[in-house]
């Protein structure tokens, strides 16, 4: 425990009882929770196979999983989980598959996938928008850990008793298609522990110590799973900051930290007030805004840090002269204070304002890598390929089939599949084995059947490929032998954009580097519990990034764009007086700095072709007067700064036009 706080040795040592860590940002939470498995494993009170770390990305577990691995030397570490809830709940129904109705290699849908099912059972006509709701309701309902029957009893509305119906119809269609999605890897394992008290209770052999991070992002279904694992005597360390809760449009729960004490009354609170991360007034801006919440555990956050820059905010015309400021402030900071591009960070509410600002940085020729762009994942011929994956692992997977039937088309259209789909429905089987059946073959058209005998004798020769190919070799064989890269070239009116193309397939190749066998529907599983922000890090570039999306992050230098009433808070809140979560989003921009921040505002912006008068944030009269350099406030200063970086813009703009 050598380098520890106090704090930090308490909550490593302390493994008698269910404890609770209230990690303030910048605390060191990750370290804590590395050296508690290592202390767990070196004092011999756990064995590392019956360890369990869950956090919410999958990067936080390839970190923490990498941590511990520098920490235990040998194989001590050799089987230690490391892993999401989603993949922990994957991982319960590969082995319990036949407990909760499914067979070996099922699909896990995603959104699309979703709501492909819900337009088709729902009523006709309805827009988007009410697909949309009734999607969410469904998925709320799953949150809530309620099964299609359980639903219509609480329905409350017209809308939840519709939404209740068509749940009932959506999952008798995931299990016709072997199938399950995002929220039944939370919903399927819970409903089977707690159905199930010898089930629960090889579950709690199996994993006979907790480690939880980020527990204020707990919905009610993973905080009820947590207690199924952990069982009545709460073998578990959970890390958690209520002040740093900016999840509840996704079913964040914060009060989970407080049902804790509740469900456990021997729970242990340890406190980690310490922060290794900023400067003192940017620490103090960050305490002194969130005091204005309600808090249950209260926390002060300190620092060895001196006071550092004081904490500049902006005035800005417009949104664009915002984004002028910030890119030539980068600029400046790179050049003379020798500031990497990697250690800027530019946070917004909502990501249409980086539209100005990337404008901006390309004027400077600024490195700069958006986050929450458009996702790899989401990439045309990257679904391609995962529908393919999905098609070799699981046959019944109907969603699949229809768009790997579709990359390349192979002369069958839709006429062709609505004519084998009702072939297929009449003789009880699922859409590839139809496409198969001679029978069903003889019944098209000659070039039909001809498109659908060669899609067969495909996946027949890939499924034997994936016996005996690497995880990372199979993709760019599919990717060949399928025809997508073949459609791919053809759809590309440059050898340019088809190299862009084929380079997103070799990418999803290898994030399979190093993958241990499981098939095809195992690479495809992983893969749906991939996000964006999982993929590899941007090297030296500014980032560009929601609030949500810093969260975990740190930097040298953070600018906080569009700090205005309506934008941040935003205005859903101002007008539903719900401020504590806005103010909390805040309070994860500010900590995001280390040693410089900005927050700005603009005094009007251009919103559909009208202009429109905003007032700043009323964040910004809750921080310390003190700590903050307002423009206006110290002309001397100003002048002599925007002297500086003056010539430093005008430096940049003649280097321009000598290259």
């Amino acid at each position: 425990m050598h380098g520890l706080n106090p704090p930090q040795k308490e909550a490593v040592a302390y493994t008698t009882g269910p404890l609770l860590v209230l990690a303030g940002a910048g605390s060191g939470k990750t370290r804590v929770i590395t050296e508690k498995i290592a202390h767990l494993i070196a004092s011999g009170q756990r064995e590392a196979r019956h360890i369990a770390a869950i956090t919410f990305t999958n990067k936080a577990a390839k970190e923490m999983r990498e941590r511990v691995a520098r920490r235990i030397k040998g194989d001590a570490a050799d089987g230690l989980t490391v892993t999401t809830f989603h993949s922990l709940g994957l991982r319960f129904l590969q082995i319990e598959h036949d407990k909760a109705g499914l067979r070996r290699g099922f699909s896990i849908f995603d959104a699309d996938d979703q709501m492909a099912i819900i337009k088709d059972l729902a009523p006709n006509g309805l827009k988007n928008d009410a697909l949309y709701a009734l999607q969410n309701l469904i998925s709320t309902a799953k949150n809530n850990a309620l099964t299609p029957e359980q639903a219509a009893e609480a329905a409350r509305s017209t809308r939840e008793r519709e939404a209740a119906g068509i749940y009932a119809r959506y999952q008798e269609r995931l299990q016709a298609f072997n199938a399950v999605d995002f929220d039944d890897l939370i919903r399927l394992p819970l409903q089977l522990l707690e159905a199930d008290a010898d089930l629960a209770a090889g579950w709690r052999e199996r994993l006979r110590y907790l480690l939880v991070d980020e527990c204020q992002d707990t919905n009610g279904a993973q905080y009820r799973l947590l207690k199924q694992l952990a069982g009545p005597k709460g073998n578990m360390t959970c890390v958690g900051d209520d002040d740093q809760s900016i999840y509840a449009w996704r079913g964040a729960q914060p009060e989970n930290l407080d049902l804790l004490a509740q469900d456990y009354p021997n729970l242990k609170v340890i406190k980690l007030e310490q922060n290794y991360r900023c400067s003192g007034r940017i620490l103090r801006c960050a305490n002194t805004l969130i005091a204005k919440n309600p808090h249950a555990h209260l926390k002060q956050l300190w620092s060895q840090h001196g006071d550092g820059e004081p904490v500049r905010v902006w005035a800005c015309r417009n949104n664009e002269h915002e984004a002028e400021r910030v890119a030539a402030e980068i600029h400046y900071l790179h050049q003379a204070k020798e500031i990497p591009w990697g250690e800027f960070a530019l946070l917004f509410r909502g990501n249409h304002q980086s539209r100005p600002l990337e404008k901006a940085l390309q004027l400077l020729r600024i490195p700069y890598h958006l986050t929450g762009g458009t996702a790899f994942l989401e990439r045309a011929e990257v679904k391609d390929v995962l529908s393919w994956l999905r098609v070799l692992a699981n046959p019944d997977d109907d969603a699949a089939f229809l768009r790997a039937i579709a990359a390349p088309k192979r002369e069958v259209g839709a006429t062709t599949l609505e004519k084998l789909a009702a072939m297929a429905q009449t003789a009880g089987m699922p859409l590839s084995k139809a496409a198969g059946q001679i029978g069903f073959l003889k019944q098209l058209t000659p070039r039909a059947a001809a498109g659908l005998d060669e899609f067969t004798r495909v996946v027949d020769a890939l499924r034997d490929d994936a016996e005996r190919l690497t995880p990372a070799e199979l993709v760019p064989q599919l990717a060949e032998r399928s025809g997508l890269l073949g459609m791919i070239r053809s759809q590309c009116k440059d050898e340019a954009s088809f190299l862009r193309r084929k380079a997103n397939l070799d990418e999803l190749a290898s994030w399979f580097e190093g993958a241990r066998g499981g098939g095809p529907g195992e690479l495809a599983a992983q893969l749906a519990l991939l996000s964006n922000a999982d993929r590899g890090e941007p090297g030296n570039a500014v980032r560009l990034m929601s609030l949500h999306a810093a969260k975990g992050l740190e930097f040298r230098v953070v600018f906080v764009v569009g700090c205005e009433d309506g934008n941040l808070p935003h205005e859903a809140s101002l007008e539903e007086n719900r401020l504590e979560e806005e103010r909390r989003l805040m309070y994860v921009g500010i900590t995001r700095a280390k040693e410089r921040l900005y927050l700005a505002h603009s005094a009007e912006i251009k919103r559909w072709g009208e202009l429109q008068h905003l007032l700043p944030s009323r964040f910004l009269d809750e921080l310390p007067a003190g700590d903050l350099l307002r423009d206006g406030s110290d002309p001397e200063r100003e002048t002599a700064e925007k002297k500086q970086r003056g010539r430093a813009h005008m430096d940049a703009i003649a280097a321009l036009f000598n290259d």
